[in-house]
């Protein structure tokens, strides 16, 4: 079985390269191997050789392309080489019996005059040392794919002065990351400066197919159809290229075995293993090539959709025989699709006698056989050699899949973890059966969010008392408290605004603010702590250190193209170096801290998500969106890194909290809050309070009791 899977791996792909016995490829220069230059760049650009670094740089970008084109253009020839073709398999039959020993033959000498096709071509295109020259190791590989070696131009263009090429490179990079922190400050100074033109932020490595189905699009919503046609069907040639580039790229060389893996597996099973790999690899181009740059997902069903709307073109501007070829193509996706049909006969009753015979798209007939073919071998693989495949679209037939296969898969589809309750850790499972935590979910645990001892606890906050929460905070938050009384501690494009529990019991007690809200703030963050206690410490005991509700505030005016952080990126324990990676546990940090939580009271703002990042602070793990009752709690130390996304509309409330194993850390103020407040109780509503029995008018009472307030021992400051 192995040995005919991978005959049938070894056959070319019909129709999809040039025709044999054209001139052979021309003899280029020697190229310079892309990891090689890029890693000579780096050496520049850290002695400052800024010139030297910038030549090497953009020269490792060409040769990467180069490769690729030239690793591209050798695949699709040597498939289609004159002798390499393979003898008809004996039997249609995959359990057929038939001897081994000439199939041995006939593959080995297959595999080897495609490796000899292969070589040669490559010496050819990319010098003596051929591929083997230009094997890039995978975090190499990673770094390209990141456009890592833009954001090292960008800083070189910025120190020769070349603003306009520095501003390009920068974009380029940020398109890919968009969530890289340090690359959205450089933009916002770029933004700031007067020699900066509009024009300078455009994309480098654009792919064209983007390019072209953008402003397609953009023409079409203009109804300027005859425009938007040809830059349409430019978009469909250049996604089919797109996914060839991609295919070729998954024949490259692959990362060495280990010994252990060398010992496990065989000859045929290794041979195998590697092509049943560059097929599944092959299966994800699609999606890769339907993914924008930046994005984690892809358009959905993007070839259809590209069919789509070319046939709605044609047919507007009157080509109703490229219509219904686009229409047709879609059917090869879809054959059963009823909107396509119904079209389909719109144009044919339109055509009449003068009806041409009109059938599918070649290209698009291409691809879709060549990916069936491909599904086909891969769906072999997983029933008689044991493989895995998921295969990543919506349209592949279903007789195309073996039957007992076709049942395993619909029960593991009636199984997806996505349907099921999210597991829970015992800690957690055995504190559920309290009253205490009726109500609350378990909405993302460590795995979800890409981290260790991180969780997303729902529930722990009827919207009713958000709201009273809210209302104490509008009527008690104090600018820049907690923050030696600044202002803008964090961003100058925000208010902050904050309440320590001391303080509110002061305001209660003093009638300035409702006691309900001050009981309310003591009580909800000692749920969040026994609740933190439960998940992550349920054999130590955890105290809280300090509780602070927070109200970030963006500033009208102060929007316009920020992309600065609310809060930048920290640790709560240690002092995070970016650069090293190291996390160092001492003064000024505080160091006692062992775990944090985030209870927010509201979601009616932009912006304002947390996120955790790499130790670098720039690479963001996850991000959660805060709302009313949701708790974001997290171990206080190096290995989860945090911010704030920028607030850049209306105000965002949180109760923040910090926790310690240590008693002698205890937040000394929350036991005098608690006295306080115990002092009187709240009367019920409509009942006159006892003692003074002509209390001051409601409007005077409050001014007076905050400037009592405000003459007491201050609430503790705290970074």
């Amino acid at each position: 079985m192995l040995s005919l899977l991978l005959l049938l791996l070894l056959l070319p792909s019909r129709g999809c390269v040039e025709a044999p016995g054209l001139a052979p490829l021309p003899r280029l220069a020697p190229l310079q191997s892309p990891d090689l230059l890029y890693a000579d760049g780096l050496r520049a650009y850290a002695a400052g050789a800024w010139e030297r670094a910038v030549a090497l740089l953009r020269e490792a970008l060409r040769s990467r392309a180069e490769v690729g084109r030239a690793r591209r253009d050798c695949g699709a020839r040597c498939a289609a080489e004159p002798g390499t073709e393979l003898p008809p398999v004996p039997s249609s039959d995959p359990g057929s019996d038939f001897s081994l020993g000439p199939w041995e033959r006939l593959l080995l000498r297959a595999a080897l005059r495609r490796a000899e096709c292969l070589s040669q071509c490559a010496v050819r295109r990319l010098g003596p040392r051929g591929a083997a020259g230009h094997r890039a190791v995978r975090a190499l590989q990673d770094a390209f794919r990141r456009r890592e070696p833009y954001n090292y131009l960008q800083r070189a263009y910025y120190q020769l002065k070349k603003l306009d090429l520095a501003v390009a490179a920068a974009h380029t990079f940020y398109v890919a990351n968009p969530k890289h922190l340090q690359i959205r400050e450089d933009l916002v100074k770029y933004h700031r400066m007067s020699g900066v033109r509009r024009q300078s932020f455009r994309d480098l490595e654009n792919p064209l197919h983007w390019a072209a189905y953008d402003e397609g699009l953009e023409l079409l919503k203009r109804q300027e159809i005859a425009a938007a046609l040809p830059l349409l069907e430019e978009a469909l040639r250049e996604s089919l290229a797109q996914m060839e580039n991609c295919r070729a790229q998954c024949e490259g060389p692959e990362e060495q075995l280990t010994e252990e893996e060398e010992k496990e597996s065989g000859l045929y099973e290794a041979i195998a293993g590697h092509w049943i790999r560059v097929l599944q690899c092959r299966q994800r181009c699609p999606g890769a090539v339907a993914t924008r740059p930046g994005q984690d997902s892809p358009i959905s069903d993007f070839l259809p959709s590209q069919l789509w709307q070319l046939q709605k073109a044609h047919a507007q501007v009157g080509n109703l025989s490229q219509a219904m070829e686009n229409a047709l193509s879609i059917l090869l996706f879809y054959p059963e699709d009823e909107a396509v049909k119904g079209t389909l006969n719109k144009y044919q009753k339109l055509l009449g006698e003068q009806r041409p015979d009109l059938s599918a798209r070649e290209d698009i007939r291409h691809f879709v056989l060549q990916s069936l073919g491909e599904k086909k071998l891969l769906y072999y693989a997983m029933v008689h050699l044991g493989t895995s495949f998921k295969d990543p679209d919506p349209w592949t037939p279903e007789d195309l899949i073996p039957e007992g296969l076709r049942k395993k898969l619909r029960e593991d589809q009636e199984k997806r973890p996505w349907d099921s309750k999210l597991p829970e850790p015992e800690s957690l499972a055995k504190w559920r059966e309290s009253h205490f935590l009726d109500g609350v979910t378990l909405t993302q645990d460590a795995g979800q969010l890409n981290g260790s001892e991180r969780a997303v606890l729902d529930g722990l906050l009827t919207p009713a008392e958000c709201e009273i929460l809210l209302q104490l905070a509008k009527d008690a938050a104090k600018s820049g408290d907690g923050y030696r009384s600044r202002r803008s501690p964090h961003t100058p494009h925000e208010l902050f605004e904050g309440l320590t529990v001391l303080r509110a019991a002061q305001l209660a007690r003093a009638g300035a603010v409702g006691r309900r809200g001050a009981k309310l703030l003591l009580e909800a963050s000692e749920r969040a702590r026994n609740l933190t206690q439960a998940y992550f410490s349920p054999e130590w005991p955890l105290h809280l250190s300090f509780t602070h509700l927070v109200c970030r505030s963006a500033i009208d005016g102060e929007q316009e193209q920020r992309m600065d952080l609310s809060h930048p990126v920290h640790a709560d324990n240690c002092l995070l170096d970016p650069y090293s990676g190291e996390c160092w546990k001492e003064p000024p940090a505080y160091t006692y801290r062992d775990y944090s939580g985030l209870l927010y009271l509201n979601d009616d703002f932009q912006g304002g998500d947390l996120f955790f990042t790499e130790p670098d602070a720039l690479t963001v793990t996850a991000q959660v969106r805060p709302q009313c009752g949701r708790l974001v709690a997290f171990s206080s130390g190096g290995e989860n890194p945090h911010g704030v996304w920028a607030v850049t509309k209306g105000r965002r409330c949180t109760l923040a909290l910090w926790h310690t194993w240590a008693p002698e850390h205890m937040e000394q103020d929350r036991a005098e809050a608690e006295m306080l407040l115990q002092e009187q109780e709240e009367p019920e509503e409509g009942e006159i309070p006892s003692g003074d029995s002509s209390p001051e008018p409601p409007s005077r009472r409050p001014q007076k009791a905050r400037m009592e307030v405000e003459r007491q021992r201050p609430a503790r400051e705290e970074l």
